[in-house]
């Protein structure tokens, strides 16, 4: 399956709202468009891990999630439980986003330029350390681990936090 991402930043005022123009634009191109908050996201090797673990997932039955933009946010988010992954997704207020687009190359493709135009584009998907506080907390990493093996490893972190979803319980 063909994806691409759109990253920056917006203000949310109303989440429902927000999420419906996602809902609707995903059903007129006929795609699926999953929007994560890019302050917990670790970089490029994140999404696509999740986005791996969730087509694994569905190849062989094993998904939790009915809907593949919500089992690649399970993923992406290190969390088992659907619910909790959705603390990965939009909240109301500034964010920095990155919008997940899957489909056909024609159809994402075509969906591009209106989400574009909902952010004020930006790099926001790679690690930095201004995510560092954000990822710490929600992936649970602990400043004893980071000693152990440096802070520059987060993002390492992050995809063995990934790595275990289906593992851990």
């Amino acid at each position: 399956m063909y994806w691409k991402t759109v990253q920056g930043t917006l203000f949310i005022d109303d989440l429902n709202a927000f999420l419906q123009k996602l809902n609707v634009l995903a059903d007129e191109y006929d795609v699926t468009i999953q929007a994560m908050d890019a302050g917990k996201i670790a970089g490029m090797a994140h999404i696509e891990l999740a986005i791996k673990k969730a087509r694994r997932a569905f190849e062989s039955g094993s998904n939790v999630a009915r809907d593949p933009g919500v089992e690649i946010l399970r993923y992406a988010s290190g969390k088992r439980q659907i619910v909790e992954a959705f603390s990965m997704g939009m909240k109301e207020g500034d964010i920095s986003v990155v919008f997940l687009v899957l489909g056909e190359k024609n159809k994402v493709d075509a969906v591009l330029p209106a989400l574009d135009s909902m952010v004020c584009k930006s790099e926001v998907i790679d690690y930095s350390g201004q995510k560092e506080e954000n990822i710490r907390a929600h992936f649970g990493i602990g400043y004893a681990e980071t000693a152990a093996i440096g802070v520059s490893r987060i993002p390492d972190i992050v995809l063995e936090r990934v790595s275990l979803v289906d593992i851990l319980k």
